[in-house]
């Protein structure tokens, strides 16, 4: 069992052109962990196709999206919309603690932007920093599959 650090947990990533974001609530996080145990980077995968197979049939089948209090993916140029949605989160959570993690390129940016709604509760961490076999880090993997798996359909 966990330590309960964070109320919610929102992981922002891309995929060339297509961006998401994921809110997951602190209680479901011991409930997900078990069943994306197998989920790694899409790049570090030998048979990419196999792979992105194996881990849509597995998200599909332990339900993987009911987990999650909000998810989207939508194209990169719809990304205002998705940091407005997070933003908006934020703005309506504001007694929660609440763990940000996202893209290294978009980091700079968006810690700005959280500076502004709410500075004190909200941590936000770049992609990169997250260790290995963490909690963090495997949740992060979530949404990493799931939009290669939407940019591989399209």
């Amino acid at each position: 069992m966990r330590k309960k650090e964070f109320d919610y947990y929102i992981f922002i990533d891309y995929s060339e052109d297509l961006i998401g974001y994921n809110i997951i609530e602190n209680n479901n996080v011991d409930k997900i962990l078990p069943k994306i145990s197998r989920f790694r980077h899409y790049k570090g995968s030998k048979d990419r196709k196999i792979y992105l197979q194996h881990i849509k049939d597995m998200i599909q089948r332990e339900k993987i999206k009911s987990y999650f209090l909000k998810l989207k993916i939508c194209d990169m140029r719809d990304n205002m919309e998705v940091f407005i949605d997070v933003l908006d989160f934020i703005n309506k959570h504001d007694n929660c603690i609440i763990f940000i993690c996202v893209d290294n390129n978009q980091y700079s940016n968006f810690k700005k932007l959280v500076g502004i709604v709410d500075g004190e509760k909200t941590k936000v961490v770049k992609e990169s920093s997250l260790k290995k076999k963490s909690s963090e880090y495997q949740l992060s993997l979530i949404l990493d599959n799931l939009l290669n798996i939407e940019r591989r359909k399209r």
